[in-house]
């Protein structure tokens, strides 16, 4: 009875506390007035609290009327505590100063975790927004950081696209805002993508999980980007500027501080890079995008109480790639026998896509122990995609004794035509509801449900055909009009509970269902982590979780362009063993991150890869596992400037059914056939290896260089449809330098103020991309001479550039 009596007075109490109200909001900064975020401020004696967010800001909702004492707690920092008493309906505002405590990280504190500690989540990564814009890259995308991540692997740098240990670039979830971002559908090619979804200069918090993630993120097989948007107090803006592109962003807030907005304009232009590839001709791609996002606080009063609010994101993207190629020389083969590739064009090769899309975020806390939020989204993607092109090619054996330009036997004429009319329209629209409920200051209780419908409208006509010595062979043939309605449900439940100070485990149930295939999921994931008490800069982590990935519509399409509505989730078993230990070196913090990760996979669905482009073969086939080690280590390898270096180490294989091969005698004749077992999928890459690193003038900080390196050892390859050689090739390995040097003009604050100028800094840099100038290959064509042989003609990035660009900061 007194249980019974002490729960329905737990669940009251909010009610009580509703009634009368105030609130608390405040700043939370270094002694150097930079903000603190993820700092924990509750009221003594309460489970009332709430974390800083990236300008150091907090707002709480407390009983009024009432003495309370306000405690400020940040690992590493001095705990401070203020007394306050709060009137019903009043705001009152603080500022609190953290001093640095070096003393702290060597006592055991009992504190509340945060949600941004990555030491109580395995696999997950926090990255300070401000180095996406530092990171030299061929666009300045903000995908280039995760690939200097452990686990994270891109071999095109014209791409935004990227792997996770093993996995496909359609295996990675992205969320901005709680917001599912989607991706083009039809891109094949690097040249012809975008800039990925998410805009530097909007970000105010990332989160990156590589594996092992928690049931409230959605259903996929690899990785969570998880991006949260900023909320600016102030007006502030910056132009970019650079050979390849350039953006705009506005941010601002309204004298109340009710309403904030983010404005994001940028534009990318291949056309300088593009014309050092291999094939030469007429370049014209042009991106653009434009994102805002709306923060409006919806409480009562003149003042923001944060107690509800609603924000809007929206955003367009359009994308027109052209390209009109007059010719290609392509040198290959050995120093023994050099070869030599001429190939002569006619025709153009168009893609244009615009997508659409719009989200709704609706906040609103009951009761400082319970808050839901109401999110609602969609997105429309509109892509053609235009090609007509006829290709003579020659082969040449080239002469070795000193004149490389000389072709000494030709080994093979012929040429080569590819149609294509291809036509998709792609609409999404989701519901979801998300919740949160804080049982007590150890325990708190996540659960939600989401819907969600998509049609796709897709229409393929493509075909080619191959001429090579007076023999004409069709090589493929596409053409149908398909058409798909389907309805998904998904619905979450987690309990996050600290056992002690040092101890959290977080566990729960995704459960999912699709009406295509008329199948449920069910997935169990459960976290756990904790502290050492002999030494508290040393913590463990494990999890251990089922994900599954629904098919979406290209899963769906096998290579004739017919759909198999019958094709189930696939399956993937993630087992992830880790730890952390916080360590100094020159008077200055390390962290030094380790993993040890298998991934065992069912129900897989296979799938080739040339350059971008993914196609399935629809079937589930198939069985998969992946195992590796992930290591970082990041601090201030330099005072004042966080650097990083990764390494990772992957092994990933499959057995595919039916991919039975011929099994010869020793007299060469066919005795029978076998199947080939475990071979490597086509993301198997062995040693990853990832660098950023800054530094700066001793006497002048104003002046520095920005180091951005990226190695991966050789992907698998084969021609295409011939089962027997499909990834039985390795490929050279990935090598990509890109380094900046950069000069920041600060404008006086006082010359500012007399001039009345806004402008408040000017960034210059000049970047040297690829500076090893490597010779790196992202795919291969294959061609075939007058004895049927066969040649893989591998297809070069670019080579080394040099880009200006400039921030001017308002």
């Amino acid at each position: 009875m007194l249980k019974y009596l002490s729960v329905c007075w737990m669940l009251l109490l909010p009610l009580g506390v509703l009634a009368q109200q105030g609130s608390i909001k405040g700043t939370i900064r270094t002694p150097d007035k930079a903000p603190l975020e993820l700092a924990t401020v509750g009221i003594k004696g309460t489970t009332i609290g709430a974390k800083s967010d990236a300008q150091g800001q907090f707002i709480l909702q407390v009983p009024a009327n009432t003495q309370l004492e306000v405690v400020v707690r940040y690992l590493g920092y001095k705990e401070l505590t203020q007394k306050v008493k709060v009137a019903t309906g009043q705001t009152i505002t603080l500022a609190f100063i953290l001093e640095p405590d070096p003393k702290q990280l060597s006592t055991v504190q009992v504190q509340g975790k945060r949600d941004g500690d990555t030491r109580e989540q395995a696999s997950t990564t926090t990255l300070d927004p401000r180095l996406t814009k530092k990171l030299p890259s061929a666009y300045g995308d903000f995908n280039k950081i995760l690939v200097t991540l452990p686990g994270v692997s891109s071999n095109n740098e014209l791409s935004s696209t990227y792997s996770v240990r093993g996995g496909n670039y359609d295996e990675n979830l992205v969320y901005v805002n709680g917001i599912e971002i989607y991706r083009p559908f039809l891109v094949s090619n690097a040249q012809q993508e975008g800039l990925s979804f998410v805009n530097p200069d909007l970000v105010g918090n990332i989160e990156f999980s590589s594996g092992g993630w928690q049931p409230k993120y959605g259903d996929k097989l690899s990785s969570v980007l998880s991006i949260a948007y900023k909320r600016p107090t102030s007006f502030g803006a910056t132009i970019t500027g650079s050979l390849t592109g350039g953006a705009l962003h506005v941010e601002n807030a309204s004298k109340n501080k009710k309403i904030s907005y983010l404005l994001g304009v940028r534009h990318k232009n291949g056309q300088y890079l593009l014309q050092g590839l291999q094939t030469d001709g007429e370049y014209k791609p042009n991106f653009s995008d434009a994102q805002a996002y709306v923060s409006i606080d919806l409480g009562k009063g003149p003042t923001p109480t944060g107690k509800t609010t609603l924000g809007i994101l929206t955003s367009y993207a359009n994308n027109d790639y052209l390209v009109i190629p007059e010719s290609r020389v392509t040198t290959f083969g050995t120093r023994q026998v050099p070869l030599r590739l001429y190939v002569g064009f006619d025709g153009r090769e168009k893609m244009n896509y615009s997508t659409y899309q719009a989200g709704l975020n609706l906040a609103h806390q009951f009761s400082s122990n319970y808050s839901s939020e109401l999110i609602l989204s969609g997105v429309s993607s509109r892509e053609r995609e235009f090609r007509d092109i006829e290709a003579g090619y020659r082969i040449c054996e080239m002469d070795n004794t000193g004149n490389f330009e000389e072709c000494q036997m030709v080994l093979g004429i012929g040429s080569e035509f590819n149609h294509a009319r291809n036509a998709l329209l792609a609409r999404v629209l989701t519901a979801e509801s998300r919740n949160t409920w804080t049982i007590n200051q150890a325990n708190e209780l996540q659960f939600g449900i989401k819907a969600g419908q998509e049609k796709m409208e897709d229409e393929l006509d493509e075909y080619g055909f191959r001429d090579s010595s007076d023999y004409v062979l069709q090589t493929y043939a596409l053409q149908s009009d398909l058409n798909l309605k389907t309805l998904r449900y998904n619905a979450y439940v987690q309990h996050s509970i600290d056992l002690d100070s040092l101890k959290t485990l977080t566990y729960g149930v995704r459960a999912s269902y699709w009406d295509l295939n008329g199948e449920w999921l069910l997935s169990p994931r459960v976290q756990y982590s904790f502290i050492t008490r002999r030494n508290p800069d040393l913590s463990f982590k494990a999890a251990l979780g089922v994900y599954y990935q629904p098919p979406f519509y290209r899963e769906l399409r096998d290579f004739d362009g017919v759909l198999n509505p019958d094709l189930k989730a696939q399956r993937s078993v993630h087992a992830i063993l880790g730890s952390d230990y916080l360590f100094k070196a020159w008077d200055r913090d390390f962290k030094l991150t380790s993993e040890l990760y298998y991934k065992h996979l069912t129900n897989v669905v296979p799938y080739d890869i040339d350059n971008v482009r993914l196609r399935y073969y629809a079937k589930n086939n198939a069985k998969a596992y992946a195992a590796g080690m992930d290591v970082r280590v990041n601090g201030e390898f330099i005072k004042g400037a966080e650097s990083w270096l990764s390494l990772g180490l992957m092994r990933t294989r499959e057995d595919v059914q039916g991919d039975s091969v011929n099994v010869y005698g020793a007299n060469g004749d066919i005795t029978g056939r076998q199947e080939q077992g475990y071979i490597r999928r086509p993301s198997d890459q062995l040693v990853n290896i990832g660098v950023f690193f800054q530094d700066h003038l001793p006497d002048n900080p104003t002046i520095r260089m920005y180091l951005n390196l990226v190695y991966g050892s050789g992907l698998p390859f084969g021609p295409p449809r011939q089962p027997e050689f499909r990834n039985a090739f390795s490929g050279k390995s990935y090598k990509r330098v890109d380094i900046g040097f950069s000069k920041v003009l600060i404008l006086e604050s006082d010359l500012v103020e007399k001039k009345k100028l806004s402008l408040e800094s000017l960034w210059i840099g000049l970047e040297v991309l690829n500076l090893i100038d490597a010779n790196n290959r992202v795919s291969y064509t294959y061609v075939s001479d007058m004895n049927g042989i066969t040649y893989a003609v591998p297809n070069y990035l670019t080579g080394r550039r040099l880009n200006l660009r400039f921030v001017a900061k308002f």
